[in-house]
Formats: C-alpha cells, sequence, structure tokens
C-alpha cells in the first residue's frame, strides 16, 4: 500500500495547523538555500517558497506518489527532488533552511539522525522540525498493542515499527550539544473532533497503518482492520469524540 495522497488529504486542514505554526519560528535571510525534507505533495513547499520570496527551496520526498503531484508547483525558487532523508544527509550538501513538517518520525535513530541534520546547517542556519507524539498517541498506542497479539504478530512475521520519537528534553539537549541558539521545543495538542469512529480510522490510515496494511493481504488484512476499528470503538465509546493528537515543534539557529 503505497502513500496514497488522497487519503492523506482527507484532513488537510488539520495536518496544516502545525505547519503554520512552525514556519512562524523562521526568519527570513536573503538568498537562504532552504530545503523541505519529506515534502509530500509539496504544497507546503510551495507555501513556504512564497512566503519566502528570496529563498531556493527544494522538496524532497521518497514516494512516487506524493512527488507526481507536485510537478505543477516548480517555480524559479521551488523544486522537487526524489531522496530520503538519510540520501540526503549522505550528500553532505550544507543549507541555510531544514525544514520538515510530520516527516522526520519515518526516519529511525533519531539520536544519531538529528545532529547529522544539524551538521548540514550553515553558519546562521535554521532548523525547523515537527513531528507527530506517537507514543503518546491514542491511536498509535492502540495499533501498536494489536501488532503484538497474536494471530497479527504471526501474519506480520514479527513486523513491529517502533517510533523513534523522542522526548522533548532529548530534543532539547540535541539542539543544545548541536550549537543552536534561540531553541523552541514545545509539545502541543491539535484536538480531532470525530463523529464517528471510521474518521479516526481514516487518519491513521493515511500515515502510521500503512506499513502494516501493506504486509498483509486478503482474509488476514480484512481481520486486522476489522479488530483495530473495534479497538477504536472500545476506546473512543462516546461520540462525537475528541482525539488529543500530540505534536512536538523544534526549531534552533546555528551560531
Amino acid at each position: 500500500m503505497p502513500w496514497n495522497p488522497e487519503i492523506y488529504n482527507k484532513f488537510k486542514n488539520i495536518r496544516y495547523q502545525p505547519f503554520y505554526d512552525l514556519i512562524d519560528f523562521i526568519k527570513p535571510m536573503s538568498n537562504m538555500k532552504a530545503i523541505d525534507l519529506g515534502c509530500g505533495t509539496g504544497e507546503q513547499t510551495a507555501i513556504l517558497a512564497h512566503k519566502f520570496k528570496e529563498a531556493n527551496f527544494l522538496g524532497v520526498d521518497s514516494s512516487n506518489e506524493m512527488l507526481e503531484k507536485s510537478k505543477s508547483l516548480e517555480t524559479d525558487n521551488l523544486h522537487f527532488r526524489k531522496a530520503t532523508t538519510e540520501e540526503t544527509i549522505a550528500s553532505g550538501e550544507k543549507w541555510d533552511l531544514i525544514f520538515s513538517n510530520a516527516a522526520l518520525q519515518w526516519s529511525n535513530n533519531h539520536e544519531k539522525l538529528f545532529p547529522q541534520l544539524i551538521d548540514l546547517l550553515n553558519s546562521k542556519g535554521q532548523f525547523a522540525v515537527q513531528m507527530p507524539v506517537q507514543p503518546e498517541n491514542k491511536l498509535n498506542k492502540i495499533l501498536s498493542d494489536l501488532v503484538d497479539e497474536e494471530p497479527f504478530k504471526s501474519y506480520l512475521k514479527d513486523y513491529k515499527r517502533d517510533s523513534p520519537v523522542l522526548s522533548i528534553d532529548n530534543y532539547a539537549e540535541i539542539l543544545f550539544d548541536g550549537g543552536l541558539e534561540d531553541i523552541q521545543v514545545s509539545q502541543k495538542v491539535y484536538p480531532i473532533i470525530a463523529n464517528d469512529h471510521e474518521t479516526l480510522y481514516n487518519f491513521i490510515l493515511g500515515s502510521a497503518l500503512i506499513p502494516y496494511i501493506e504486509r498483509l493481504e486478503g482474509e488476514q488484512q480484512e481481520l486486522f482492520i476489522k479488530t483495530y476499528k473495534e479497538r477504536i470503538a472500545e476506546n473512543f465509546p462516546k461520540l462525537p469524540a475528541i482525539y488529543s493528537f500530540k505534536r512536538i515543534l523544534l526549531y534552533g539557529r546555528k551560531k
């Protein structure tokens, strides 16, 4: 099950608010060389390029399906490239702004990854990252428990993707040790109001559920989806329901 822009964008308005909160940290710089890691369809990168007109933006993503949507958005100061975050790090290319909205939770080993990204900043370069706090979000917890149970543990051949997202204390220390100033580290709830359980299922279907669904077929997949939906209903017995979706916002500026 590859990334599906239509499913992901069902919750565009909900996913955009933390993006706007994150860009409020960014200070304009003339001739700023900027990269958006995990740019998806490129719509948010286009907003960045429009807001910071003197900057040159590169959006990178590893999904062909997502990048297909970005082709029509390219301008003189906005381009796109297929690449993973790890490939971007390996290139050693330096940046004045490293930006990433709801993408780095898909990269492992943040204790190593984040210092490597910070090392790619030029002097006075800015680092702005937002991610869901997966270990604390209820739908992620339900999913994590389910894949540890039989028969799904066997169906998935013991596959489980534990979240790499660290605590805000960990990230504050990483940013400080990386030589960043003006450090901002915050966790914020972006509530989702759901009138039915299907809304909650569809929200996670466009993200964290993908690597599990794509490993199952036929009756196994049907049973997994049915059971997960039942667990959602058990954990959200009252409708409409509020889902307290937590996100972490990080910002710092290189000395």
